[in-house]
């Protein structure tokens, strides 16, 4: 069977007992400053969202209406207890049948990278298609082309680089918006759907 968690379900204990308890923790206060952009009640889609800790939590706090989606079956149930309330899906954000809904704001930490190139040049168009008019885009990503293993499952991680991202937002029918970073030295890409 293949692992579509992107080798998350095999580290999610380890995960869940540190970053997925962090309630400030990488992401957090960009996650933050993103989510005041956007009307209270709006419908935001956290991708990749682990325990649900600290984004989903975020978007919550803000006033915001999350839904979330994660393939780690582990780091869903954590997430169920989290936030019972939260629709959740299990399930890749390749398949995952939330996008054949749209929603006002898109937000994914830490999960970029973890994708093959192609599924990275699918999965933005993707997004953009999912969003609302005037909707938001924010995905993490590293601003220099580049190759690594990633610290948590010592599996490939690939970056197109900040040019191919950009352009990558730009042909997926959104403008280009501010691009941020966070306490963990992460960048953060971001798009809006034309009104």
């Amino acid at each position: 069977m293949v692992d579509e968690s992107n080798g998350y379900e095999g580290i999610a204990e380890i995960y869940i007992k540190g970053r997925g308890r962090a309630v400030n923790g990488i992401g957090s206060s960009a996650a933050r400053a993103w989510a005041q952009t956007l009307k209270p009640g709006s419908a935001v889609l956290d991708l990749a969202c682990g325990t649900g800790i600290p984004v989903t939590k975020i978007l919550l706090e803000a006033g915001l209406n999350a839904y979330a989606v994660d393939a780690s079956p582990k780091m869903v149930a954590d997430f169920r207890q989290n936030f019972p309330h939260v629709p959740v899906a299990c399930e890749s954000v390749e398949r995952s049948s939330f996008f054949n809904r749209t929603f006002d704001g898109i937000i994914s930490v830490g999960l970029m990278f973890l994708l093959t190139e192609e599924t990275q040049r699918a999965l933005i168009p993707k997004m953009a298609a999912a969003l609302n008019p005037g909707g938001k885009l924010l995905f993490t990503a590293m601003l220099e082309i580049n190759e690594w293993k990633d610290g948590m499952t010592d599996l490939e991680s690939k970056s197109l680089g900040a040019e191919e991202y950009r352009k990558l937002i730009l042909s997926s029918g959104l403008s280009l918006g501010e691009e941020l970073h966070d306490e963990g030295g992460n960048h953060y890409f971001s798009g809006i759907r034309m009104v």
